[in-house]
C-alpha cells in the first residue's frame, strides 16, 4: 500500500530536513541564562487565581530552578469532601506523561547496549503486525514513540479507556492489525497511544523484565521517585492517592474511583504512571541536569529523545500566544519554541486527572502542575502563565488573563462553529420490541464484541471487554444513540444499522464533533455475529 506516498516523503524530508535543521539552529538563543527566581507571593497568586477560578478539588505545583525547588505547594483534597488534605506526596496520575519516562527506559537500554532505535520492533515482538506488511517488516522502535504510525488520531484508544477494562497488551497488539491507516506511514503526525503501549513491550523484551519492573529499576530507583506508582498496588498500603472528579450538578464529584487493589492496567507504558509532585520535581531536575552532576543517560541519548523527529501542525494559540515558529515531537516530549527560547514539555489528560511538565533548559527552569479534577482550562492557563514569568517577565500575563482569552476563542468559534453538538434533550427508550431488526450479539476485528439486547421493557448496549460501556439505547427523532449508564464516559455515540438478516451492520460516531479523539467510534466496523442470549 501506498508505495508513491511513500517515495515522495521520503525525497520531501530528504530536500526539507537541511533546512528545518538550519532553522531551529537561527532560533534567537538563551545562552544557558540563569533563572531569576520570582517572590513566592508571584506563584502564589498564579496558584490561587488557578483554584478559585476553577474550582479545582485539588492542585499541586512545583517549580524548579538551578537545580533547586523554588516553589510547592499543593491544596484541595483527595477526594472533594473527604477532609483528606493533598500534600506534596499524594499520587496523581500522571496520564501521558509516562510516556517521556518510557522513551527514558528504552534509552537506557540503548545505553547499556540491549536495543537500537532503528532495530525493527519484530525482532523483540515477532508477533507484531499493522494492517500493512510492509509497514510492519520496516517499523522501527523510534516510529513507536513519534506519532507517524499511519494510523489515526488516537485509533484503537477505547482497549484502553475507559478504564479498567478487560483487555490485555496482548489484545492491543494482535488488535493493532485490524485498524486501518488514515496516511501512509511516516506521513505526518497523528497523536498515537497504542504505540507506547507496543513499545513498553518492546522495553520488556530487550530488558528481560516486566516493564513496570524496569521502570522501578531504571527511572524511580537511581531518580530517588520513592512515591511513584507503575503496575498494580495495594491503594490502602500505599496511601495517600489522588482521585479523579468530574464536575456534576455544578459540583466535584468523584468518578473511576480506584478499587483496593488497583490493577496493572493495559496503558501503563503510555499513560498508567502515578508521581507525587515532590518526585515529579525530581523527575525535571535531573532533566535539567545536563548530565554532568547525575549522568543518569548519555548526552547522546538525551539529544535523541529531545530531537524534533516528527513536525506538529502549529495552531493559532501557539502561534498567537507563544510566537511559536517550530514545534514537533521528540522521543516522549513535545519540542517548541516559545517567544524565541527553547521549550521541552508534555501534557497528561485522563478522565478527571490533569498534568502537565514543562522545561525551559536553557534557563535551567521547569515546572510541573497536578490536577485531580476537570482541570484542561486550569493547567493551560496556569503553565502558560508560569512560562511568561520566565520568558517574558510580566506579570500581567496571569491565569486570568489567559483564561479571559480562552473564553473569548470559545465563543467566538461557538458563535460561528457549524459542527454546533446537535440538541438530543428529546430522547425516549427504545422498547424491546421496536428493536427486533437490530437485536443481537456484534463483533467488530479489534475491539470484540457488543452486544443490543432486551433489558426489561428496554434495550441496551454492552461491551463484552469494556465494562462501563453500557447503556440504554434511545431515540431522538429517527436516530439512535446510547445514553451511557457511567456518566465519567462523556462521550455519546449515534448508532447506525445496515442491511437485513444475518447481515446486518453497525457502526458508531461521536455527537459531540468536539469529543475526546480517544472515544475512537470512527473504526469500529461491527458484523452481526449471533442472537442475543435468552432472558
Amino acid at each position: 500500500m501506498f508505495p508513491v506516498r511513500r517515495k515522495l516523503f521520503f525525497w520531501t524530508a530528504r530536500r526539507l530536513w537541511p533546512a528545518l535543521c538550519a532553522a531551529l539552529l537561527a532560533l534567537p538563543a538563551v545562552a544557558q541564562t540563569p533563572a531569576v527566581s520570582p517572590a513566592p507571593q508571584v506563584f502564589d497568586v498564579l496558584f490561587d487565581q488557578a483554584m478559585a477560578r476553577y474550582r479545582l478539588p485539588g492542585l499541586a505545583v512545583a517549580v524548579v530552578e538551578d537545580g533547586r525547588v523554588v516553589y510547592l505547594r499543593t491544596a484541595g483534597e483527595t477526594r472533594a469532601g473527604s477532609g483528606q488534605r493533598i500534600d506534596a506526596d499524594t499520587l496523581f496520575k500522571i496520564a501521558s506523561n509516562t510516556k517521556a519516562m518510557t522513551t527514558g527506559v528504552l534509552a537506557r537500554l540503548v545505553d547499556q547496549g540491549k536495543l537500537q532505535w532503528d532495530d525493527p520492533v519484530t525482532r523483540y515482538l515477532p508477533q507484531f503486525r499493522m494492517a500493512d506488511p510492509w509497514v510492519t517488516e520496516n517499523m522501527q522502535v523510534r516510529d513507536l514513540l513519534i506519532h507517524n504510525s499511519g494510523l489515526g488520531l488516537g485509533a484503537g484508544d477505547l482497549m484502553l479507556w475507559p478504564e479498567p477494562n478487560d483487555f490485555t497488551r496482548a489484545d492491543i497488539i494482535a488488535g493493532l492489525a485490524h485498524l486501518q491507516p488514515t496516511h501512509s506511514f511516516r506521513a505526518h503526525y497523528a497523536y498515537d497511544n497504542l504505540m507506547y503501549v507496543v513499545a513498553g513491550e518492546v522495553a520488556a523484551a530487550a530488558g528481560g523484565k516486566p516493564y513496570d519492573q524496569l521502570v522501578r529499576e531504571q527511572v524511580f530507583g537511581p531518580l530517588g521517585m520513592t512515591r511513584c506508582q507503575v503496575g498494580a498496588f495495594d491503594r490502602d498500603a500505599v496511601g495517600n492517592v489522588a482521585q479523579p472528579h468530574m464536575v456534576q450538578d455544578g459540583r466535584n464529584v468523584v468518578v473511576r474511583e480506584d478499587p483496593a487493589q488497583v490493577p496493572d492496567n493495559p496503558s501503563m507504558s503510555a499513560g498508567g504512571i502515578r508521581c507525587s509532585v515532590r518526585d515529579m520535581a525530581r523527575w525535571v531536575r535531573m532533566w535539567l541536569d545536563d548530565g554532568n552532576r547525575q549522568p543518569w543517560l548519555s548526552a547522546q541519548q538525551r539529544n535523541a529523545l529531545w530531537t524534533l523527529h516528527t513536525p506538529m501542525p502549529i495552531g493559532r494559540q501557539l502561534r498567537e500566544w507563544d510566537g511559536t515558529h517550530l514545534y514537533g515531537y521528540g522521543y516522549g516530549w513535545r519540542l517548541s519554541d516559545v517567544d524565541g527560547q527553547w521549550r521541552v514539555a508534555h501534557t497528561g489528560t485522563l478522565a478527571g486527572m490533569y498534568s502537565s511538565v514543562t522545561l525551559l533548559p536553557d534557563r535551567h527552569v521547569g515546572f510541573v502542575v497536578l490536577i485531580n479534577g476537570q482541570g484542561q482550562a486550569a493547567r493551560t492557563t496556569l503553565t502558560e502563565a508560569l512560562t511568561k514569568h520566565y520568558t517574558r517577565g510580566d506579570t500581567a500575563l496571569d491565569v486570568d488573563h489567559y483564561a479571559a482569552l480562552l473564553e473569548g476563542d470559545r465563543a467566538k468559534a461557538t458563535a460561528t462553529s457549524p459542527d454546533a453538538v446537535p440538541d438530543t434533550s428529546a430522547r425516549t427508550p427504545v422498547h424491546a420490541d421496536q428493536a427486533r431488526s437490530w437485536q443481537g450479539v456484534y463483533t467488530d476485528a479489534w475491539f470484540g464484541q457488543v452486544s443490543l439486547c432486551p433489558a426489561g421493557n428496554q434495550t441496551e448496549f454492552r461491551a463484552a471487554k469494556s465494562p462501563r460501556m453500557h447503556g440504554k439505547v434511545m431515540r431522538v427523532g429517527q436516530r439512535l444513540l446510547v445514553d451511557w449508564d457511567d456518566a465519567s464516559v462523556d462521550a455519546e455515540p449515534w448508532l447506525s444499522f445496515a442491511g437485513t438478516g444475518d447481515a446486518v451492520t453497525l457502526t458508531l460516531a461521536a455527537i459531540d464533533p468536539d469529543a475526546d479523539f480517544s472515544y475512537d467510534y470512527r473504526d469500529l466496523h461491527f458484523q452481526r455475529s449471533g442472537a442475543c442470549p435468552a432472558q
